[in-house]
């Protein structure tokens, strides 16, 4: 599987199986964790056993207290955090995808109940769920190219359209998709207009892009 497809494949999914990770599914994503934290300067941990991390009465509502495992996404507390944490998790949640397992990038959760390594000087930004999915999820609504981008879509090169038709398909907080793409010459900007959890969303939304324009 191609990281497009696994784009086009993943979805949400909130109630898993009871069924462990196998050893050697495990050893390829942590081994693909260490790189990202390497390269993000983050501290993201794969916490085979996600224990309470979803026991609130919504999240077992939702189904999301069937997770087995969840991607605790850590790293030093910074302006940048939320941004880089969205870029390399949705790394992360791609090569998952492509190993047949499902995620769901969860913002509500027991933060107590995550048992992850926190330095002084790091935060929790927000976690994953991650195992086998009863299902594989479903689509939700998307805006359009125009909806998102500055100026006409005739004008734009194909590199930038395919950027913005992956990045359309980036998982964003509440499916609210408050972002803009604007062509730089022959760069881009990525434009965060607010809402919830906007700047993880932010960099969930880059990494799409960066895959679909070949950036």
């Amino acid at each position: 599987m191609t990281t497009k497809e696994a784009i086009m494949e993943r979805h949400s999914v909130r109630n898993y199986e009871d069924k462990n990770i196998e050893n050697e599914k495990l050893n390829e994503l942590n081994a693909f964790i260490d790189k990202c934290n390497e390269e993000g300067n983050l501290h993201i941990q794969l916490l085979e056993d996600a224990g309470n991390t979803f026991n609130r009465l919504l999240n077992r509502a939702m189904g999301l207290g069937s997770a087995p495992s969840v991607i605790a996404c850590v790293g030093k507390d910074d302006e940048t955090l939320d941004e880089r944490i969205g870029y390399y998790g949705e790394k992360i949640v791609l090569l998952a995808q492509s190993l047949g397992l499902n995620t769901c990038w969860a913002g509500t959760y027991n933060k107590k109940n995550v048992k992850a390594e926190i330095l002084n000087d790091e935060r929790l930004a927000i976690v994953i769920a991650i195992g086998y999915g009863k299902n594989p999820g479903k689509p939700h609504k998307s805006k359009s190219v125009q909806d998102v981008i500055k100026g006409n879509e005739k004008d734009m090169p194909d590199w930038f359209l395919e950027g913005v038709k992956m990045a359309l398909l980036a998982p964003t907080a509440v499916n609210q998709q408050k972002f803009e793409i604007a062509l730089k010459d022959d760069s881009y900007e990525i434009i965060d207009k607010g809402g919830i959890l906007s700047k993880i969303d932010k960099g969930i939304v880059k990494c799409h892009f960066e895959i679909g324009a070949g950036r």
